[in-house]
């Protein structure tokens, strides 16, 4: 019997991945390739990188090769368009028509909601940084299997300028706050079942750092920081709460809880979309 085999589809481009890495961050394939090799024992983990508009990408037959497809966020926006970003979509949507199943994580809902028929824009209310707020389960959420084991009201990681604008045909909201009214949903088409999430289950804190430095001019200019002396305090604290998730000083200044830094609670979205999701489709290929 094969062994399970997965794909991260990286977002960013290969400068963003650069700027990440001299921030001291993790490229976001590899973070999530850890994290999917960490839940599902044994898996292959391969990596399509679109962003890269030199790179091969997988088509034909060897999209039925994989069990589930993962995507990370990024630094591009949907609505400016070019390869990069086109050549996202275009692999998202060959994947919904195989019937591989898919999460996607920020920038993943974004891109599979284009891919399915609906809109992305720039969010009107600004950026959601560090941590979404009260995110709060939809009825259709509050029955769903990505929630199993999750608080019908939760704080998750996340950074983010935008958001779903329209839904795409057999797309259902399953949670929301006051900042995206869409901040997960599950989207059917052909048959084939996705997940996407506007936060990161997938981040650990150390992440937010890195991106709070990676684009601290920006956030200093949106009024998150008043100058990269806050900024360097901000990412250190994330930092020292990565490594020491149980320190009650940091963890109230943020205003987390356990859903956030238990690791095994942060990431359930993924790890159930792994058991109801990507197993089963396994089986039904005759392949587990």
């Amino acid at each position: 019997m094969p062994l399970p085999r997965l794909l991260v589809i990286e977002g960013n481009s290969p400068d963003t991945l650069a700027d990440h890495l001299t921030a001291g961050g993790t490229p976001a394939h590899k973070g999530y390739s850890d994290l999917l090799r960490e839940l599902l024992p044994g898996a292959r983990v391969d990596t399509a990188m679109p962003g890269d508009i030199k790179a091969v990408l997988p088509e034909g037959e060897q999209l039925l090769a994989y069990d589930g497809v993962a995507i990370t966020g990024s630094s591009l926006h949907v609505y400016n368009g070019g390869p990069a970003v086109t050549r996202q979509i275009e692999l998202v949507r060959a994947f919904l028509d195989a019937g591989t199943p898919v999460f996607g994580s920020c920038w993943g809902l974004q891109i599979l909601t284009v891919a399915a028929g609906g809109t992305v824009r720039k969010n009107p209310k600004g950026r959601e940084l560090g941590f979404g707020r009260s995110i709060r389960l939809t009825e259709h959420g509050r029955k769903h299997p990505m929630y199993i084991g999750k608080p019908e009201i939760f704080n998750a990681p996340t950074v983010h300028l935008d958001e779903v604008e329209t839904l795409a045909p057999g797309m259902t909201v399953l949670a929301t706050n006051a900042v995206s009214d869409v901040q997960s949903a599950e989207i059917r088409r052909n048959g084939t079942i996705a997940w996407g999430v506007q936060y990161h289950p997938e981040y650990p804190l150390r992440e937010l750092a890195a991106i709070s430095r990676r684009i601290g001019a920006r956030l200093i200019d949106e009024g998150f920081f008043l100058n990269t002396d806050d900024i360097k305090a901000y990412a250190t604290d994330l930092e020292t709460l990565d490594r020491e998730p149980d320190c009650k000083r940091l963890a109230w200044r943020f205003g987390i809880s356990k859903n956030v830094l238990d690791k095994k609670l942060r990431t359930s979205e993924v790890a159930n979309w792994i058991e109801y999701q990507v197993l089963p489709t396994r089986v039904k290929r005759g392949r587990g």
